[in-house]
C-alpha cells in the first residue's frame, strides 16, 4: 500500500470518528480530547528536546483542545461553524497534498521540501470548494449563515493560510530535531501533531475572532 493510499484510508476512518465525538459532546468529547491531549503530550516530550519548543507546542495544544470544547458547548456559537473550521483545515491539507503531488511546481520553502507553490493554490482551492459545500448544507439546516458572503470567503482563504503556516511551523520544529514525523500512530500521516498541525492554530484564531464578535 502506497503512502497516499494509507493517508486516504486513515482519513476515512479518523474524520467520521472525530465528527462523531464532536456531535455527541459531553463525556464522549472529553474522552476524545483527553486522548488527543495525552497522545500529543507524549509526542511533544518524546520527540522534541528543546525546552522552548516543548513549552510552545504544549501550550498551543492545550489551548486548542480547550477552545474546541468551549466552542462546542457555547450555545451562541453555531455548531456548523466548528465543523466548517475543522473540515476546512482538512480540506486545505488534502488540497495542498493533492496539487503538490499532481502538478509538482516550484518548492515553497526549505523548511518543508515537499511543500510546493502549487500545493498552496491547491489548499486555497479545496478550502473554497468546502465553503460551497457547507453553504449548501447550511441551506438544508436551520443555520442563518451566508457562507458565500465576502466575509466568509475571506475567512476561508485566511484560515487556509493560517493552517498552512501552522503546518510549516511544526515542520520547522521537526527540522530542528532532524525528524520527518512526530510519531507513527496515524499511517500515512505520522503522529497527532502531523495531523493537527494546522488545525490547532486555526482553532485558536477562531476563538479569538468569536470573542471579538467578528464571527459568526
Amino acid at each position: 500500500m502506497t503512502n497516499l493510499q494509507k493517508r486516504i484510508l486513515t482519513a476515512l476512518i479518523i474524520l467520521p470518528l472525530s465528527l462523531f465525538f464532536l456531535l455527541k459532546g459531553g463525556y464522549f468529547l472529553i474522552f476524545f480530547l483527553t486522548l488527543v491531549f495525552l497522545t500529543g503530550s507524549y509526542e511533544t516530550f518524546n520527540v522534541f528536546k528543546k525546552k522552548i519548543t516543548i513549552l510552545f507546542l504544549h501550550t498551543i495544544l492545550i489551548l486548542s483542545l480547550f477552545f474546541i470544547y468551549f466552542l462546542r458547548n457555547d450555545y451562541n456559537f453555531p455548531q456548523i461553524l466548528l465543523f466548517w473550521v475543522i473540515i476546512l483545515c482538512i480540506s486545505s491539507d488534502i488540497g495542498g497534498y493533492t496539487f503538490g503531488k499532481i502538478f509538482k511546481w516550484k518548492k515553497l520553502t526549505k523548511i518543508s521540501p515537499k511543500k510546493t507553490i502549487s500545493g498552496v493554490f491547491g489548499s486555497f482551492f479545496f478550502s473554497l470548494v468546502w465553503l460551497i459545500l457547507v453553504h449548501q448544507l447550511s441551506n438544508i439546516g436551520t443555520w442563518s449563515i451566508n457562507f458565500l458572503s465576502l466575509k466568509y470567503i475571506i475567512l476561508t482563504l485566511f484560515f487556509s493560510m493560517i493552517a498552512q503556516i501552522g503546518d510549516l511551523t511544526i515542520s520547522y520544529f521537526k527540522r530542528l530535531e532532524k525528524i520527518k514525523d512526530t510519531g507513527k500512530i496515524l499511517p500515512g500521516h505520522g503522529g497527532i501533531f502531523d495531523r493537527i498541525d494546522g488545525l490547532i492554530f486555526v482553532i485558536i484564531l477562531t476563538f479569538i475572532l468569536y470573542i471579538l464578535k467578528f464571527i459568526p
